[in-house]
């Protein structure tokens, strides 16, 4: 096994791009591993997060005439992009998809999508074995089932995927809170979709602003 450690192996905007595969209405219905508000929340919170750092972001979905169009709250970040709709199951066998990847020149990828053990692990262990640098983000995914969902990331992680989450892949981009150009942006996405972490700045910022008495 090759082991991914290192200052290296750790994500970068500028070295990422972001595939959003099948977050669709069809999908959500029979979502069985998250619940379905979740779902839709870190989706929405991983399309926000590389817009922030400016991380190319392509849209597909799976006949949208039957399975319905990607959710709003994806495709509200990215207004006007048009989205790549498929008969493939296997995105990395649509070359549309792929020469949109290869297009921008990046080679950290990075996929979530519904369902986690189908619309995920095919495209993931297909890139894998054409050399990419492939990452996973399992909350921003969802199996037909608990065991799918877990079942599918074992089989990545055999294959050598990376497996994250989307608030560790927006701090592994953020790397540094000095970078001021992002951080602010950065902690807007979390105040609408961090819950426990959003409320928690807001009461250190309300801290830091009271007197003491």
């Amino acid at each position: 096994m090759t082991y991914r450690n290192g200052l290296a192996s750790l994500l970068r905007p500028e070295d990422s791009v972001l595939v959003l595969i099948d977050h669709q209405p069809y999908q959500l219905t029979n979502l069985n591993s998250h619940d379905p508000h979740t779902a839709v929340n870190n989706a929405t919170a991983l399309a926000k997060s590389a817009k922030v750092f400016g991380v190319p972001t392509i849209l597909t979905s799976v006949i949208a005439d039957r399975g319905g169009r990607i959710f709003p709250q994806i495709t509200d970040v990215f207004p006007g992009q048009d989205v790549i709709d498929r008969t493939f199951i296997n995105t990395w066998e649509d070359p549309k998809v792929v020469d949109a990847v290869k297009a921008t020149g990046r080679k950290q990828l990075i996929i979530a999508g519904l369902w986690t053990e189908i619309c995920v692990a095919m495209p993931a262990i297909q890139a894998l074995g054409e050399g990419w640098d492939v990452t996973v983000i399992t909350d921003a995914s969802g199996g037909t089932s608990a065991e799918a969902h877990e079942v599918a990331i074992q089989r990545m992680i055999a294959a050598g995927a990376n497996m994250m989450t989307w608030m560790a892949l927006a701090a592994e981009w953020q790397r540094d809170w000095a970078r001021s150009e992002t951080a602010a942006a950065l902690n807007e996405v979390m105040l609408q979709h961090a819950a426990g972490s959003g409320i928690a700045y807001l009461w250190e910022q309300q801290l830091l602003n009271t007197p003491v008495g």
